[in-house]
């Protein structure tokens, strides 16, 4: 009788831990940053509460629309101590800089109000304006200094949309590993991290878009598929959603720093894998304004991305280009 109730005992304890540690594949979805997320994963239970609470999180450090954050406080020169995730997109937004020459810069901001792709938005451009706001604009002008931000100018502000989307999966991605989540499909905006397999235990894919003008963001045309069989980031910028038309001419929201004018380049998309999604984020942006050649050679520079790049020839016919690493991404190209 005492072996049977002892046996009955542990069956019930090896039911119940079977029944808890039983994972299933979840889904979240929503808006953030003014932009929408979905969130895949495989866990033992729900973690919408924690995933919320850790966007809520980034939302009052990096966001430069919401005015009780860090990066808000920092360009109201208000006296305040940045966080560990600010620091962190700091260093390597000057990482970029450096790398780009300066093509890439978080101290753009004040022209990319100018043009109304910002946080503050001006009513019109004119060359005076330009050249006056470069003059408080560039990368070498500010400075951490433990946690305080110093700036040479005290009209200097940050914009850090051009990395913070991608750096806000990584934070994701920390999280959900942090629950013992090993399987799982972050994307919000157009910026892309994955983690072992789907619901159906296939490695994860994402589609790069045709570049055709949808400031809606409804099209889903893809022009190529990217498969991640491991982790790994993915980030797509290009100027088909993000402009609009004034006086018959297209302006679109990828300033270069250097002129103070939306970059006129042949590169109509730029895809980056690497293995963070900030860094991926960061270098598509910087491929955007430096142009197809001056990004290959950075490229080339830099053994941690790959690229794929949809441009325009001479007679306006998309082409593209793709370093030789990214070919393993590309299922269909490797068939």
């Amino acid at each position: 009788m005492h072996k049977k109730i002892y046996l009955s005992v542990i069956l019930g304890i090896l039911f119940f831990v079977s029944c808890k540690d039983k994972k299933q594949y979840y889904e979240e979805s929503g808006t953030v940053f003014h932009t929408l997320y979905t969130i895949k994963y495989e866990a033992p239970h729900i973690l919408t509460d924690k995933i919320d609470a850790e966007l809520q999180k980034f939302n009052l450090s990096l966001n430069p629309f919401n005015p009780n954050s860090i990066i808000a406080k920092v360009n109201n020169n208000e006296a305040v101590e940045v966080d560990e995730w600010f620091t962190e997109v700091f260093n390597k937004s000057m990482e970029v800089s450096r790398n780009s020459d300066g093509v890439f810069d978080i101290t753009c901001a004040p022209l990319v109000n100018l043009w109304g792709f910002g946080f503050n938005k001006k009513d019109s451009v004119t060359p005076a304006m330009i050249d006056s706001l470069k003059t408080f604009v560039g990368y070498r002008k500010v400075h951490l200094e433990g946690k305080k931000v110093v700036k040479d100018d005290p009209r200097l502000l940050l914009n850090c949309s051009a990395i913070a989307k991608g750096y806000s999966c990584d934070v994701i991605a920390r999280l959900l590993e942090k629950e013992g989540v090993e399987n799982y499909m972050i994307l919000i905006g157009g910026e892309v991290v994955v983690k072992g397999v789907n619901q159906n235990g296939v490695c994860w894919r994402t589609g790069i878009n045709l570049p055709e003008d949808d400031p809606d963001g409804i099209k889903n045309n893809y022009d190529e598929i990217v498969q991640l069989c491991k982790k790994g980031a993915i980030a797509t910028s290009g100027n088909y959603r993000n402009f609009y038309i004034k006086d018959g001419k297209k302006y679109a929201h990828t300033i270069d720093p250097r002129t103070g004018y939306p970059a006129e380049q042949s590169v109509l998309s730029a895809t980056i894998v690497a293995n963070d999604c900030m860094t991926a984020d960061a270098y598509a942006t910087a491929f955007m304004a430096m142009g197809l050649e001056k990004a290959r050679q950075m490229a080339d520079s830099l053994p941690e991305i790959e690229y794929y790049v949809i441009y325009a020839d001479e007679n306006g016919k998309h082409q593209i280009e793709y370093s030789k690493g990214m070919l393993q991404y590309l299922p269909k190209r490797k068939q």
